[in-house]
């Protein structure tokens, strides 16, 4: 999908006998809980701007007149927010996830199922998604299949029109409006979805065929609240320096984090695919917040706060990464700006912590957040402050405990990557690992673009681009 700033001349594609388009409101599925209405589209209060106006000017304010007992302070507060991340991961990773498969449900109990796929601009990729969703392993008269795609949007018409479309799928055309944004297509879908249960996929996933088979039988067993299952998703290999650091990314994020929250009954930010819901809880919390870049991990959220629970399945959905920095780094900062979103809308009247959800709400968004903004600078203060230090007097000024922190902090995060890469059945290399602490920086750049955007340009969705598969790097 694009932003709501698109300013480019709308030409509706032909009509197909399989296309369908609708003029639907949008807006209506945010009303149905006014206290949720316009999420990330609404200001920051006045309260929010005054502490974070204060968070930024006390720390200055300290340097300038206390400047010894301020950094102390300062370095005291990181030491301790590292630290607590690194032991999380480690503990995470030494969190087993057992997971017994639910009993296999017969093709008559199982439940109407809905797939919505919102696409723009995905001509290249649409015959691979169509061929993904033929595969899926469910009857076909249980099956709606709703692809999403805007009214400016003739390439990705015209390869869905070329294609032989199975029976249960049919392609929307999202009525011109704004924002333009993959959730406001998500919520036009949701009012033409007639299954008991909704998942969302990308243009280029490809969902391993048992996935909906296990997602309805888990939620048949499971208590009545239970509102959505998140698949695990996987990068698909690819040698390459960035891809493999995204594998390692969404290894430790979906196979070992996310279950080990779902052991302690706590929320989680849910991937932006894969993700099953029960059709009436999500149409009851007004869907998805359609200003909100990252309104996956604001879902999460919100179900909790709710009262609702989730849970995580086994059978994953596999993607490719971006193999370049220019496709990485939007991508990227969309999700950071996206947490800051989120961060922003959830701390307005927080009743996740009222539920006794603060730990993982700051572990899972607001560590998130911090750690993208301070990677590169603490790394780059690292290695001067080493540098100089064994220039000058021969030993580095780095104290022991500072050195502790980064190999505590580098050895959670490679033993939640070989964890999650096991679990994944991912390949592991030696270099990946190593190449942790010089990949960690760019999340910096990135997290310095989203600031840039979110005073900017808060709503503009930055558009991955997706080639052929047929185009990638090889094992």
């Amino acid at each position: 999908m694009t932003s709501e700033d698109d300013d480019r001349t709308l030409n509706p594609p032909r009509s197909t006998s399989r296309t369908q388009a609708i003029r639907p409101d949008p807006r209506r599925l945010d009303q149905a809980d006014p206290g949720w209405a316009r999420g990330a589209a609404r200001p920051a209060t006045l309260k929010q701007r005054v502490l974070l106006l204060a968070t930024c000017a006390l720390p200055l304010t300290g340097l300038v007149l206390a400047p010894g007992p301020t950094q102390a302070l300062l370095h005291d507060g990181l030491f301790a927010l590292f630290g607590l991340t690194a032991l999380t991961r480690l503990a995470a990773a030494l969190t087993p996830r057992s997971q017994a498969a639910p009993p296999q449900l017969g093709d008559p109990d199982l439940p109407g199922f809905t797939i919505i796929a919102p696409l723009y601009r995905e001509a290249a990729v649409a015959p691979e998604l169509v061929a993904a969703l033929d595969r899926l392993d469910y009857p076909r008269d249980r099956l709606q299949a709703l692809i999403v795609v805007e009214s400016d949007d003739p390439g990705t018409h015209d390869a869905l029109a070329a294609l032989r479309l199975p029976a249960f799928v049919r392609v929307l055309t999202a009525p011109p409006g704004l924002p333009r944004t993959k959730p406001r297509a998500c919520n036009i879908a949701l009012q033409q979805a007639t299954g008991d249960l909704v998942t969302i996929y990308d243009a280029e996933d490809r969902p391993d065929p048992g996935q909906l088979r296990e997602a309805a039988a888990r939620f048949a067993v499971a208590d009545a609240r239970l509102a959505c299952l998140q698949a695990p998703l996987r990068i698909e290999p690819d040698r390459r320096l960035l891809p493999a650091q995204f594998a390692l990314e969404y290894a430790v994020q979906f196979e070992v984090l996310l279950p080990a929250l779902t052991r302690c009954g706590a929320p989680f930010p849910l991937g932006g695919t894969s993700n099953h819901f029960r059709t009436r809880i999500l149409r009851a919390v007004g869907g998805w917040d359609a200003w909100n870049v990252t309104e996956d991990a604001d879902l999460g959220f919100r179900l909790a706060a709710e009262g609702y629970g989730m849970g995580v399945l086994n059978a994953p959905t596999w993607e490719p990464a971006p193999g370049t920095l220019a496709d990485w780094l939007p991508q990227r900062a969309r999700w950071v700006k996206g947490y800051m979103q989120t961060f922003g809308v959830q701390s307005r009247d927080p009743p996740h912590w009222r539920m006794g959800a603060a730990a993982a709400f700051a572990i899972t968004l607001g560590s998130t957040i911090v750690a993208a903004f301070l990677h590169g600078p603490l790394i780059a203060w690292v290695v001067v402050a080493t540098v100089l230090g064994l220039a000058t007097d021969g030993r580095p000024w780095v104290s022991l405990s500072d050195g502790l922190l980064l190999t505590t902090g580098w050895a959670g995060a490679a033993l939640a990557a070989i964890v999650g890469l096991r679990r994944a059945g991912s390949p592991l290399r030696l270099r990946d690992l190593l190449v942790l602490p010089v990949y960690w920086p760019l999340l910096s750049l990135a997290a310095a673009h989203a600031l840039v955007q979110l005073i900017d340009r808060p709503f503009h969705w930055d558009k991955t681009p997706h080639a052929p598969r047929t185009g990638q790097a090889g094992v």
